[in-house]
C-alpha cells in the first residue's frame, strides 16, 4: 500500500494532523524502495504483516495450532472470539478470524481502534474480520478505487460484496462513475460520498507551454505498461501523426509485463529514433521529464479482464504542471478532463479518435497555455491534497458521529485509524 501514493498522501496528512495510524498490509516490501515519505515518517514503524491464510487446509490446521500456541495467554479472549462457530459461522471455522487476530496481536496484546479504514473494496473481508474481533468495536470505513469495483466484480460475480456490506458502515469511492457501480451492486446510495485521490500542487511547478519556432515537439505519456492504459493506441496514433510533423518525440515513462511488446510494436513501425519507453522513474525525474513536455497522452481503455480507471493521478499531475492533455472517455476520467477545455477527450481504443485530436493540439500551440491554465486550476480546485485530507477528517468525525449528512459540523477527529490494504 505505501507504494501508493494517494495512499501514502491520506496517511501522512493524518499523522501531520496529530492522529495515530497502524498499517497492516498483506505484503511487506522493500524498504529501501519505497516513497521518502515512508523513511521521512518511520512508516515501517507502523505497517504490520497480516498473517496468510495457507490454502491447504492441513497447513491451516497446524499453523493455527501454533498461532493458538503464541497468543493465548497474550489474549485469551481475543482468541476464544475468534474460534467462536457460533457467533461468526464459516469465518471462524475456516480459520480466518483466528489469523486476523493473530495479525492484530502482532501489534498490540489489546488492540484498539475508532476506525477501520480498508482502501480498496477487495480488503473489505480482513475489515470486516476486524470488526467483528475488536471491542469497543470500531467503525468500518471501505473504500473503492476502480480494480475493486470493476475487474473483481467481474471475475467474483455481483454478489462479492454481499457479506461484507452487512457490516461496512459507510464507503467512499474516488469519481462518481465508481460510485454508481457501488450503488448499482445494492449499496444505499445515502451511505456512500464521492473522495478524490488529492495531490500536492506544491510539487508540481505550473509552466503554461509554448512553442518556439525550430521547437521540436515533446509528447509524454505516464504509467504502468498494461492492457487498460492502452499505450499501444497512442504509439500508432503518434507514429501516424509524425509523418505530418516530423519534428516531434514520444517519451513513454514506466514499466509493466507489456514492455518487451511495446518494443516490438515501435520497432515494427520504424519508430524507435523518435518514440522512446524510458523504463520505471522516480517521482523527481518524473517531474523533471514532463517539465521539458509540450502534451501529455493517457489513452486509458476497458482491459479485456474488466479492470477500468479512475481520474487517474498520472493525469492530474500532468494538467497541474499546465500540460495539454489528450486521454478518453474512460471510467472516472471525464470527471478530471474537461473536454474541449484543459484538453480533449476520445472513444476508447480509437486511433483515428487521438490522430485527430493530436493534430489539433500541435497546429494550435497558441491554445496551450489557455488548456494548460485551466487543467491547473481544475486539479487545484477539485483534487487539493491539504482540503481533501481535512475533509476525511471531517467524514471520520461524522462517521464517528452517525451524523453523515451534516459533515461540516465542529469535526472533532478520531483518535486512531487502522488502515487495511492489499
Amino acid at each position: 500500500m505505501l507504494s501508493e501514493t494517494f495512499v501514502l498522501n491520506q496517511i501522512t496528512g493524518l499523522l501531520d494532523r496529530g492522529h495515530e495510524v497502524d498499517i497492516y498490509t498483506q505484503n511487506l516490501r522493500d524498504w529501501s524502495k519505497v516513497h521518502p515519505d515512508v523513511s521521512n515518517y518511520r512508516l515501517a514503524e507502523r505497517t504490520y504483516a497480516m498473517e496468510k491464510v495457507p490454502k491447504n487446509y492441513f497447513w491451516r490446521i497446524l499453523r493455527g495450532l501454533w498461532l493458538i500456541i503464541i497468543y493465548f495467554f497474550k489474549a485469551p479472549k481475543l482468541i476464544v472470539r475468534s474460534l467462536n462457530v457460533f457467533a461468526y459461522g464459516q469465518q471462524s471455522l475456516n480459520l480466518w478470524l483466528l489469523y486476523t487476530a493473530a495479525s492484530l496481536l502482532k501489534h498490540s496484546q489489546k488492540p484498539t481502534y475508532d476506525i477501520i479504514h480498508c482502501q480498496f473494496g477487495t480488503q473489505s473481508y480482513r475489515g470486516m474480520a476486524f470488526k467483528q474481533l475488536l471491542s469497543p468495536t470500531p467503525k468500518l470505513l471501505v473504500m473503492f478505487r476502480g480494480f475493486d469495483i470493476s475487474y473483481y466484480v467481474k471475475h467474483n460475480g455481483p454478489t462479492v460484496y454481499k457479506k461484507p456490506f452487512e457490516h461496512v458502515d459507510y464507503c467512499l469511492a474516488n469519481c462518481s462513475f465508481f460510485r454508481q457501480r457501488v450503488i448499482d451492486l445494492g449499496w444505499p446510495a445515502s451511505k456512500i460520498d464521492v473522495h478524490f485521490s488529492g495531490l500536492d500542487l506544491s510539487k508540481y511547478p505550473l509552466r503554461l507551454r509554448q512553442l518556439s519556432p525550430g521547437d521540436s515537439i515533446h509528447i509524454a505519456t505516464t504509467g504502468r505498461l498494461v492492457e487498460k492504459k492502452g499505450i499501444e493506441y497512442a504509439i500508432r496514433a503518434v507514429v501516424q501523426v509524425a509523418q505530418q510533423y516530423p519534428n516531434l518525440t514520444y517519451s513513454i515513462i514506466g514499466d509493466g509485463p507489456l514492455s518487451e511488446h511495446l518494443k516490438a510494436v515501435i520497432h515494427e513501425l520504424n519508430a524507435d529514433s523518435y518514440i522512446h519507453l524510458l523504463g520505471w522513474k522516480n517521482e523527481t525525474e518524473i517531474i523533471q521529464i514532463l517539465d521539458q513536455c509540450h502534451l501529455f497522452v493517457a489513452p486509458s481503455v476497458t482491459a479485456n479482464d474488466g479492470n477500468q480507471d479512475a481520474p487517474i493521478n498520472v493525469l492530474k499531475e500532468a494538467m497541474a504542471m499546465g500540460l495539454p492533455v489528450l486521454s478518453t472517455n474512460h471510467g472516472g476520467i471525464p470527471e478530471l478532463v474537461e473536454d474541449g477545455v484543459s484538453g480533449y477527450l476520445v472513444p476508447e481504443r480509437d486511433v483515428a479518435g487521438l490522430v485527430e485530436k493530436l493534430n489539433t493540439l500541435i497546429a494550435h500551440p497558441d491554445q496551450w497555455s489557455v488548456m494548460g491554465q485551466a487543467g491547473r486550476s481544475y486539479v487545484a480546485r477539485h483534487y487539493d491534497l491539504d482540503g481533501l485530507n481535512d475533509l476525511l477528517v471531517q467524514r471520520y468525525d461524522a462517521l464517528l458521529g452517525n451524523r453523515l449528512t451534516d459533515l461540516a459540523d465542529n469535526p472533532v477527529p478520531p483518535s486512531s485509524v487502522a488502515y487495511s490494504s492489499s
